[in-house]
């Protein structure tokens, strides 16, 4: 998305010319990816804790697993929001190859 708003101002502000390689673009994505899951991080885990979305450990388990009790266990949002976002943000949609994994990692995520 960010590739299609600033791609058109290179000819106004030339630093913008960055955005057309995949590496820059990759690596803000990877970055951005970071920063996502360091700050959302915990506001997720605190709401699951919250709502009680937690581990549920069978009592005829092993009494290692029981100290697990309660532990979120939908850590997968937070890992698909840190995919889907950068990768909306700053990859080229009309690529077909960026189509079909944003189309499987949701498909995946729902599932």
């Amino acid at each position: 998305m960010l590739y299609y708003l600033l791609y058109p101002l290179i000819e106004v502000w030339s630093p913008l010319n960055l955005i057309q390689y995949i590496t820059f673009r990759s690596t803000m994505a990877a970055i951005s990816a970071l920063v996502i899951s360091f700050l959302v991080g915990p506001w997720i885990i605190q709401k699951l804790k919250l709502h009680q979305i937690g581990e549920e450990i069978r009592s005829k388990g092993p009494r290692s697993h029981q100290k697990k009790k309660g532990t979120p266990t939908m850590g997968g949002v937070l890992i698909l929001t840190a995919v889907l976002l950068p990768t909306l943000l700053f990859g080229r949609l009309d690529n077909i190859y960026i189509q079909i994994i944003l189309v499987a990692t949701i498909w995946m995520g729902f599932i």
